[in-house]
């Protein structure tokens, strides 16, 4: 069994997906901690040394070998399900559920998180643009997943739907 988390960028993806991975005694699999690794450099260097249509190529590639694992829960980065068909290819390969959180949650989350190449240099209103400009963008690509779990949900419902 394969599952993949999905949603935007700090809503709790990596979180979620490790209490999953204990619960079930699955491996864990961060997307973008793979890609790290393989690459072996940071994520926002990746976008600044490379771009971020190559980071995509990368992220569709890692996507490709990660799905092969058998018995893994997979947080992916925020923008890996809306490139390269990723989203349908996440489908086939198992269940997606969508971690949806509101644009207050995603905004306290990420006002002061410098670490992530799209909002980096963005002042505090920017990045509340940013944040909702690019779920208005995403959400077709999310909404496309077999659950949508809302932020306030715990996961023993989530296990519930997992094993039904």
């Amino acid at each position: 069994m394969k599952i993949f988390i999905i949603g935007m960028p700090g809503s709790g993806k990596s979180t979620l997906a490790k209490e999953l991975a204990q619960k079930m005694s699955f491996k864990l699999i961060d997307t973008d901690k793979y890609i790290e690794a393989k690459e072996n450099m940071k994520i926002y260097e990746i976008f600044e040394l490379k771009n971020e249509e190559k980071f995509r190529k990368i992220e569709h590639k890692a996507l490709k070998e990660i799905i092969k694992e058998k018995n893994i829960i997979i947080s992916t980065g925020g923008g890996m399900p809306c490139f390269y068909n990723n989203i349908n290819i996440m489908n086939k390969a198992g269940k997606t559920i969508y971690l949806k959180a509101s644009l207050e949650t995603l905004f306290e989350r990420l006002k002061d998180d410098i670490t992530r190449p799209l909002i980096k240099n963005k002042n505090k209103e920017e990045i509340k643009k940013y944040i909702q400009a690019t779920i208005n963008e995403r959400e077709k690509y999310y909404l496309k997943s077999n659950l949508i779990f809302n932020e306030k949900q715990n996961v023993s419902d989530l296990l519930e739907y997992i094993e039904s």
